[in-house]
């Protein structure tokens, strides 16, 4: 049986470790490739994108592919869309695994948006040193701030355009309170902006924001495609593909 797992998230990193060595299962993880130097999780992996819904459905076909997982980012919409459509054309079962949203408690001042340039419109209002960790590949929707500090949080570079105000901080979670509580202090921030990726690796800025009462710009994620079953753990996509493979007839003896 050969699973197609999407995504180079920890949730995916985290179900081809639970689920690698399985007998009768061959794994195939498949990484964007957006980021330098990732981390690769045990098994076979590929490295870049399939081509849009036509490539992703050849590749099933040519690689005889079962089952797919999407365990992309929340917010990798388009290839979710793929997935979903391809799956569809193919007939091959298709799961999607994110994990859950973040929910604000007592203290938090969010305020949620539909995307980044909803979040762009609002922060003049908010404040004027914003700590921004949604990411390098969307900077053109604050590019225009030029009355802002932006601290950009990233794993990578960022190319242009992005703010003229900026000071790009490279790294990669995950995060600890105390660390965030001490970056909010030295940059001076009075605004955190995040996609809400959810998760623990990257949540303890939303603790830091809360105990300095900071307000917190969080854009909500897309919706995962209709139709698609969702898990929120890697735990339960392993059982998934399990049960899937516990039911398929034995092979015929050559």
């Amino acid at each position: 049986m050969h699973v197609l797992i999407l995504g180079g998230t920890a949730e995916a990193r985290r179900l081809a470790g639970l689920l690698h060595g399985t007998p009768g299962l061959r794994l195939t993880s498949s990484l964007a490739g957006r980021v330098a130097g990732p981390r690769l999780p045990p098994g076979e992996v590929r490295v870049g994108g399939f081509g849009g819904t036509d490539g992703l459905v050849a590749w099933l076909r040519d690689h005889s592919v079962d089952a797919v997982v999407d365990a992309t980012h929340p917010f990798a919409a388009t290839m979710s869309l793929h997935a979903a459509r391809a799956a569809a054309v193919t007939r091959v079962p298709l799961l999607a695994l994110r994990r859950p949203r973040w929910a604000p408690a007592g203290g938090d001042r969010w305020h949620e948006t539909g995307s980044l340039e909803e979040a762009a419109r609002i922060l003049p209002a908010l404040g004027r040193r914003i700590f921004l960790t949604t990411g390098r590949m969307g900077l053109a929707a604050f590019a225009d701030l030029d009355d802002l500090w932006f601290l950009v949080r990233s794993v990578d570079a960022p190319g242009r355009p992005h703010p003229r105000r900026m000071e790009v901080l490279l790294d990669r979670g995950p995060f600890t309170l105390d660390g965030e509580r001490e970056l909010l202090h030295r940059h001076r921030v009075d605004v955190v902006v995040t996609k809400d990726s959810g998760g623990a690796a990257t949540a303890p800025k939303l603790g830091a924001a809360r105990e300095a009462g900071l307000p917190v710009v969080v854009i909500r994620r897309p919706p995962v495609p209709e139709g698609v079953p969702l898990v929120p753990d890697p735990e339960r996509a392993a059982e998934w593909i399990r049960g899937r493979l516990a039911r398929r007839p034995p092979r015929a003896a050559d």
